[in-house]
């Protein structure tokens, strides 16, 4: 899909990290944004800022868990700009799910399925067909990761699950796409192959009361930079990917059709190749058993 000034794009999770770049990188492009994100007052800062510089913003507070909410998104972004042809589901929480798997909390899940599997869906089902009906070439982006359609993360299985379901989710929007010759096409993407400098370490501070935790967790939630603060003072070393890279693979990804938006890594290279081999062996995924589930 040839990206032109003029086009409008709507970015879920806009209010920082991923998303903010993303809306960034299509305003430079002379796209039109839609920022959408349940936090106000950074979103509006977001707003202003790409305002200042010279974009067409249209922001709403949105609760992507809610589907009346993101309806009316689709409905206000119609209104404000006629159209859209690019519609990135990037919004996404962690759970703050703590212990095994078997002791999670029902609310862990329900949060996070909310936000990061039906979150997915109801932008997919508000957007794509207003999209299929204005016939005009399209696009749509959905946020996976790594720690769920690659490698699971058995460290943080409710977001690896639900990051596992956005795969299957676009794979099958792809293949539906493609059976009634649409021209909108679908890709996931996997951000990486390294750390983000996200929110999503925080986001707690989002957690719907309607999804609140049943007991207090054992240990404190930390933040990002306490936890970074912690592998340096063990020995480790971290390393980031700019989220302005993330969006420079998505702008490629959607000029090029690339249904996985992957970045080129040997790493994540090996990871894919060890779980297809598991899965031809028929074994057990040896690769996870290096995990301490402390």
């Amino acid at each position: 899909m040839e990206l032109r000034a003029g086009q409008v794009a709507v970015v879920t999770g806009a209010a920082s990290g991923i998303g903010l770049a993303l809306a960034r990188r299509f305003a430079a492009e002379g796209l039109k944004v839609v920022l959408a994100d349940v936090e106000e007052a950074p979103l509006r800062a977001a707003a202003d800022a790409l305002t200042a510089g010279g974009a067409e913003v249209l922001a709403r507070t949105v609760d992507v868990g809610v589907r009346d909410e993101v309806r009316a998104l689709a409905d206000a972004a119609y209104d404000a700009f006629g159209a859209v042809h690019v519609l990135c589901n990037n919004a996404g929480v962690g759970s703050g799910a703590e212990g095994r798997m078997w002791e999670h909390e029902v609310n862990d899940w329900k949060w996070a399925f909310a936000v990061n599997v039906w979150g997915v869906f109801h932008g997919i089902q508000a957007f794509v067909p207003r999209m299929l009906a204005g016939g005009a070439p399209g696009h749509v982006v959905n946020t996976s990761s790594t720690d769920g359609g690659i490698a699971p993360l058995p460290t943080a299985s409710v977001y690896a699950v639900t990051k596992a379901a956005v795969v299957t989710m676009t794979e099958s929007l792809h293949a539906h796409l493609r059976a009634e010759g649409a021209p909108v096409g679908a890709s996931v993407l996997f951000p990486g192959p390294h750390m983000l400098r996200t929110g999503l370490w925080e986001s707690h501070r989002n957690r719907p009361a309607r999804y609140a935790k049943e007991k207090p967790r054992r240990t404190p939630y930390r933040s990002l930079g306490q936890w970074e603060a912690a592998m340096k003072e063990a020995g480790q070393e971290i390393a980031f990917t700019p989220v302005e890279e993330v969006a420079g693979t998505v702008v490629d990804g959607i000029r090029a059709d690339r249904f996985w938006m992957l970045p080129p890594d040997e790493h994540t290279d090996r990871q894919i190749r060890a779980r297809a081999r598991s899965m031809l062996d028929r074994s057990a995924p040896s690769y996870l058993e290096r995990f301490i589930l402390d």
